[in-house]
């Protein structure tokens, strides 16, 4: 789910667009290939689920907007985001502090 790199960190997500509202869920997958489940409001359409998704990643993590960029599955359900900035121990801290999962 993140994996710490050069840049920051990479996450694994698996989105779920069109729910009532923006969140984290829980787990989607085991060991290697789990990812941060998140149910998102926008609806996947002209890229406002990834938009939306990237808003509350940046919130989550408490980066700028810019700091976050996809690296993989635009198109997917399944994301690959790059947290630029942040370290492995400050993601897993930010992540610890949510109480939705």
């Amino acid at each position: 789910m993140l994996r710490a790199t050069p840049d920051g960190v990479r996450l694994a997500v698996r989105a779920q667009p069109g729910a009532k509202k923006t969140a984290i869920t829980g787990i989607y997958g085991e060991a290697q290939t789990a990812q941060l489940k998140i149910a998102v409001h926008a609806q996947p359409i002209e890229g406002r689920a990834n938009a939306a998704l990237i808003e509350f990643l940046a919130e989550t993590f408490g980066l700028p907007r810019s700091a976050i960029a996809i690296v993989s599955g635009e198109l997917s359900r399944s994301k690959v985001f790059l947290l630029r900035g942040i370290t492995m121990a400050r993601a897993t801290a930010a992540l610890a502090q949510t109480t939705v999962w």
